[in-house]
């Protein structure tokens, strides 16, 4: 075989095509997967979040059997809390427009190196 032959015949050769297409595709679409999966868990987390704190401070403010104490109102407000653990802490008071809860947690991105998490945060007041 002669030297001029061999790159013409490397050239026209399909052969691995649909592996290399497949390799760089891949890791894009998993990584798009991932991603969506992610954020639902997040608005998820966001929404569980902000049910909590709303039930709490309506329950702070119509229930003095169950909330009478700001840390009743903090442990009602953890039980209603069902997303996923990442460990909220909620704050009761009766002070500014009535009765007014707060949370704070930080959903963490363990799938991102160098990102830490994002921050959430929650707030529901009622007279």
């Amino acid at each position: 075989m002669s030297g001029s032959i061999l790159p013409r015949r490397f050239g026209r050769d399909e052969s691995g095509a649909t592996a290399m297409e497949y390799g760089l595709v891949m890791p894009l679409l998993i990584f798009g997967i991932l991603g969506a999966a992610w954020a639902g868990l997040l608005m998820y987390s966001a929404a569980s979040l902000d049910l909590a704190v709303q039930s709490a401070a309506r329950c702070m403010a119509v229930d003095a059997n169950n909330c009478g104490t700001a840390s009743a109102t903090q442990t009602y407000a953890q039980a209603r809390y069902q997303g996923p653990a990442i460990s909220p802490t909620f704050l009761a008071t009766a002070s500014g427009c009535g009765h007014t809860v707060t949370a704070q947690a930080s959903f963490g991105l363990e799938i991102l190196p160098g990102i830490r998490g994002v921050p959430l945060s929650s707030s529901a007041c009622y007279p």
